[in-house]
C-alpha cells in the first residue's frame, strides 16, 4: 500500500488558493494571490527540502495546468520533478508535452494506484482533489505550511465532509516569521470522551 501525503500552504482560516503569485489562480475574483512571499526565508527554505523529496505526484487539473507551464523549464529548483510519474485527475484534459504524465478520471483509479507497488505519492494544491481524497479516507499524511494570516475568502483545504481520523505530529518547525511547518501522520479513528464539567 502506497502512502498519499497532502502538502499544502494554508492560512489560519484554511485558505489554500494562489499562494505563489497574484496570477496563479484568480478563480472567483480572488485578488490576494502571492500571500506566502513575505514568509519565505533561508530557515523555511531549508526545512522545505524535506517536503520536496522525490515522490510520484497526484494533481488536480487546475494545479496541473499551472505546473506544466512552469516546471519543465525550471526543474533546477525541484530536482526530479520532470522524471517522476505525475497522475492527473481530470475529465477534460488527456494530452500534454510534459514528460511522465498519466491521466485518470475516477476515484477507483486512485485507489488502484494507492494499492499498487511503488513509491509514495504527494498531492500539492488541487483543493477539489484533496477534498475528494478526504471524503474517501485516502490521505495518510499532511505536510501543512500554516501562515499567520487570515484571508477571509478563497479555496479551502477542508470542506466539512472528510472521513473523521486522528493524526499525530511526526515533525514540526516554527520559523522566526511565524510560519508553522508540520507533518501529521494518520494514526486511526477519532477517540472521544468527557473532558470535564460543561
Amino acid at each position: 500500500m502506497r502512502k498519499i501525503t497532502v502538502l499544502s500552504f494554508i492560512t489560519l482560516d484554511g485558505v489554500m488558493q494562489s499562494p505563489g503569485s497574484p496570477e496563479e489562480d484568480i478563480d472567483n475574483d480572488f485578488t490576494l494571490g502571492g500571500w506566502v512571499a513575505p514568509y519565505g526565508d533561508e530557515e523555511s527554505g531549508q526545512f522545505m527540502q524535506k517536503q520536496l523529496k522525490p515522490a510520484e505526484l497526484l494533481l488536480g487539473r487546475k494545479t496541473f495546468e499551472i505546473w506544466e507551464k512552469y516546471w519543465p523549464s525550471h526543474a533546477e529548483y525541484w530536482l526530479g520533478i520532470n522524471e517522476v510519474t505525475k497522475y492527473v485527475f481530470t475529465n477534460t484534459v488527456n494530452s500534454t508535452e510534459w514528460s511522465n504524465v498519466a491521466f485518470i478520471n475516477d476515484i477507483e483509479s486512485i485507489k488502484q494506484i494507492k494499492a499498487s507497488q511503488g513509491g509514495d505519492i504527494n498531492v500539492w494544491g488541487s483543493s477539489k482533489l484533496v477534498q475528494l481524497l478526504l471524503h474517501h479516507g485516502l490521505v495518510d499524511e499532511f505536510w501543512l505550511n500554516i501562515h499567520p494570516i487570515i484571508l477571509g475568502k478563497g479555496k479551502k483545504l477542508f470542506d466539512g465532509q472528510a472521513v473523521p481520523a486522528a493524526f499525530e505530529i511526526v515533525e514540526s518547525k516554527v520559523t522566526s516569521k511565524g510560519l508553522i511547518m508540520v507533518n501529521y501522520k494518520k494514526i486511526g479513528d477519532v477517540k472521544t470522551g468527557n473532558a470535564g464539567p460543561p
